[in-house]
């Protein structure tokens, strides 16, 4: 079995124990975190949080293994910048030059850190499917992306205080 995916965290599938609802362009108030009041969720991180839902149904229709990997893994990197813009790291008044989301994911959001880690595996893999080596990824793992990157999509979602989103239709792996 491949490592990366014995270290894919273990969470509810999306639209398990929740229903999905629809939503709007509108900002939606953010949870209150310990010390925070609830707020109003930054319009920046609503529309990442779009793009990376659009994301995932693009993915969803790629033919190709490597194009359903690339959009998967695209769309949990939008949904993981969608919860750094929303909440901003304290501390950071120092720049020392670019920084990853998924290094930023877990100080924002700790409950996350795994995932983050585990996208953060994944991204040479995403390079050489985009670079076109044409046994960068097999189906398999570009579904099982596919449906990792829906559950966090869902997770981050939740995370922001938004309502659930259905999950989407996937093929089965065969």
């Amino acid at each position: 079995m491949n490592a990366l995916v014995e270290a894919r965290p273990e969470q509810a599938r999306p639209g398990q124990a929740r229903s999905g609802q629809a939503r709007s362009g509108q900002a939606r108030p953010a949870p209150a975190r310990p010390g925070q009041a609830p707020g109003r969720l930054a319009p920046t991180a609503l529309a990442l949080l779009e793009s990376a839902r659009q994301g995932l149904a693009n993915a969803e229709g790629e033919t190709s293994p490597g194009g359903r990997y690339v959009a998967a893994h695209l769309a949990a990197l939008g949904a993981a910048a969608a919860i750094v813009a929303a909440r901003p790291a304290a501390g950071t008044g120092r720049r020392r030059g670019p920084r990853s989301v998924w290094e930023l994911l877990p100080k924002v959001e700790p409950a996350l850190a795994e995932w983050a880690a585990f996208f953060a595996a994944g991204a040479g893999k995403r390079a050489a499917a985009e670079a076109g080596l044409p046994r960068a990824v097999s189906s398999r793992e570009a579904d099982d992306l596919l449906r990792d990157a829906e559950t966090f999509l869902s997770l981050a979602e939740e995370a922001l205080g938004m309502p659930a989103q259905p999950a989407l239709p996937l093929r089965s792996v065969g």
